[in-house]
């Protein structure tokens, strides 16, 4: 009778045991269902766990789903031992060796690696993935041992105990760089399904006036919320933000989508969800905006790619809607995944890719157009800035090879942190600064550049009126700086290929149509209207400056001191207005388009805040009449008379030529 009661009590408990066991499986399912591969995992773990040794079927497929988790959340030692339990049960399928090798490779045991690709060849003999994979395997000790120039270093004063990845640099001095962080200071108390951490923020750092990082900050506005933010790019202008979202679902699997955030002043505003498809089953994530503008790239499993994640584009249109989505194709994508693009400042896209030859895991590529700029060419840079594990998320430090990206290596739990890179490559660079002739920086002024390459670029400025682009050896190059109410100033350039980096420094001083413009070191023999010789320089930046702009017509004045009679100095200006307007005739300026006024002591000159600037005495917007003048120190009294003593040009019409006889336009 005990005995009896001993064997009921047994099957009870197995049958508790696989009621349990069953929970763990149903709970795992769902949790992998919505893409909460963290919580499924541990559920599978357990399922696992308390599965009899004997059932080495079931066994085979629950390590199975533990080993896909793992590998989702970048535990690649516990999902290499549970891929060598799918294969010790005699359950694996075509793609087990192949995950097995790749999450070997993220460990650097490439020796291993190759052993589990080749196995893979077997079953998968047409699989681009596994051919790249067997031959990275047998290359990455090589690559490895050869290096590059790249110098990389792990950046600790962004970095936390927790995950943090995807910098990126925004500012017009690149003084703040944004970031992606699962730290504990994050919004939000519950802990990610997908990661087991915090959901993800997005943090900033600044650099200080001596040049060093500050330590990270929340970003304190509605930009992040409960949910999962991070991946973030900016415009050109700096005023719009695209990031990443991953919004929780309990019932629903969990689609990253875009989402914009617009700057008021310093502060971010609530992020908003774009809509680039109406596909509302594939994720879009990761987005990059190109250097011009124009385009929003960004990751997507959608269908029409060429497998798994995609990167793709979509043109960014000026009234805020998106259009005409497309596959970037190969050779940047793959049929493994390509993520994370992000563009150098000069044009080259930069991703990550797990399926291009590499080193293991996620591979930094760029990708460059070939001379017809019709097709891309995609290039490994090799060790260091890539490594066995994940490497991606770069960002640039103005035009030159440095700046930051993200990487796991080193972490035995798969967490991300960032790194900066320097590479000494020699860039070439041009900077222009574009401001008021004998005034302040032109922030609204736009330079066009055009070089005999094909280069044919529309340039903005900075705050400060600079810009700052990268020039290539032996190319003519023609800049035209304009703004809104001045005319244009061109410069030209070309360099010779140099042994380091170098800065050429242009100015674009435009001159005022609205204000006369003042002509510097224009002299004249005493009491006479003879130009001197060392005037000519200034008057040839004057013709320069006509021929820049044939439809001007400009009045040429000349002014004198209050000294001696107005008659007389008006007469003596007049002559002097003359002889300036004969000299630019006498190179080549139709006579139509100058006339000569001299004003003699009429029009005292108005003191403007940059000449203010340079005088405690001067005040903005005084006028140095003779009465003012004359209530000045005597060694102020003189500098007053030579401000004074000018010629000036002012801009009449801006439609010379541009009509015939019958007010039509010239052809």
């Amino acid at each position: 009778m005990k005995s009896g009661k001993n064997i009921l009590l047994l099957v009870l408990v197995l049958a508790l045991a696989s009621c349990g066991v069953d929970a763990y499986m149903k709970k795992g399912d769902q949790f992998y269902a919505i893409g909460e591969y963290f919580d499924a995992a541990e559920q599978y773990k357990k399922a696992y766990a308390n599965t009899p040794a004997k059932e080495r079927d079931t066994r085979g497929k629950r390590a199975a789903k533990l080993a896909d988790c793992y590998r989702r959340i970048n535990y690649s030692q516990k999902a290499i031992a549970a891929y060598n339990n799918v294969i010790r049960y005699n359950k694996a399928d075509s793609l087990t060796h192949l995950r097995l090798a790749q999450q070997l490779m993220k460990t650097g045991n490439y020796k291993q690696a190759e052993k589990a690709f080749a196995t893979a060849l077997d079953s998968l003999p047409n699989s681009t993935l596994a051919k790249n994979g067997l031959r990275s395997a047998q290359m990455a000790a090589t690559w490895k041992r050869e290096g590059s120039q790249y110098v990389v270093k792990r950046a600790d004063v962004f970095n936390s105990r927790r995950a943090d990845y995807s910098p990126m640099l925004s500012g017009e001095e690149n003084d703040r760089l944004y970031f992606t962080s699962t730290r504990n200071q994050t919004k939000g108390d519950e802990l990610s399904g997908i990661t087991g951490t915090k959901t993800a923020d997005i943090f900033v750092s600044l650099k200080d006036e001596k040049g060093k990082w500050t330590k990270p900050q929340t970003i304190d506005t509605e930009l992040n919320s409960d949910f999962d933010e991070g991946a973030c790019a900016f415009t050109p202008d700096g005023r719009t933000m695209y990031l990443t979202q991953c919004a929780t679902d309990a019932t629903y699997p969990r689609y990253a989508t875009i989402c914009t955030s617009q700057r008021n002043d310093a502060s971010w505003g609530k992020s908003t969800p774009i809509e680039l498809t109406k596909d509302t089953l594939s994720s879009f994530a990761h987005p990059a905006v190109s250097p011009d503008g124009q385009w929003l790239y960004f990751t997507s499993d959608m269908p029409g790619g060429e497998g798994g994640l995609d990167i793709w584009r979509v043109r960014i249109m000026s009234d805020g809607h998106y259009g005409g989505v497309e596959n970037l194709g190969k050779p940047i994508n793959t049929e493994g995944d390509e993520m994370f693009p992000t563009f150098r400042p000069n044009g080259d896209l930069y991703f990550s890719s797990n399926g291009h030859q590499g080193m293991g895991g996620l591979d930094i590529f760029i990708a460059t157009m070939d001379s017809t700029g019709r097709k891309w060419q995609v290039e490994h840079p090799g060790y260091p800035l890539n490594s066995e594990a994940d490497d991606f998320g770069m960002t640039f430090e103005g035009l030159k090879n440095q700046g930051f990206f993200s990487s796991n290596r080193g972490d035995a739990r798969g967490w991300d942190h960032i790194f900066s890179f320097y590479n000494p490559e020699i860039v070439q660079t041009v900077t222009g600064w574009v401001y008021e002739k004998d005034g302040y920086e032109l922030p609204a002024a736009v330079v066009y550049m055009v070089g005999n390459d094909g280069t044919n670029l529309k340039l903005s400025v900075k705050g400060d009126g600079s810009f700052t682009q990268q020039i290539k050896p032996n190319v003519d190059y023609v800049f035209l700086g304009t703004c809104k109410g001045y005319l244009n100033h061109q410069q030209q350039l070309r360099v010779e290929p140099v042994t380091e980096s170098q800065d050429t420094v242009l100015q674009f001083p435009l001159a005022s149509i609205m204000a006369p413009v003042l002509i510097d070191n224009i002299f004249y023999d005493f009491d006479k209207a003879t130009l001197r010789p060392e005037s000519k320089t200034s008057l040839d930046e004057l013709v320069k400056l006509l021929n820049e702009n044939p439809n001007v017509t400009i009045e040429l004045s000349a002014h004198c001191d209050y000294k001696g009679s107005a008659e007389y100095n008006k007469a003596l200006s007049q002559r002097r207005a003359e002889s300036v307007v004969k000299y630019l005739i006498e190179k080549g300026i139709a006579h139509d388009r100058l006339t000569p006024v001299g004003y003699g002591k009429e029009k005292p000159k108005t003191i403007k805040k940059r000449v203010a600037e340079k005088y405690d005495f001067l005040k903005a917007d005084d006028v140095l009449t003779e009465e003012y003048i004359k209530s000045l120190k005597p060694d102020e009294q003189e500098l007053c008379n030579q401000l004074n003593r000018r010629t000036e040009f002012r801009v009449l019409r801006t439609t010379y030529h541009l009509f015939d006889n019958s007010g039509r336009p010239r052809k």
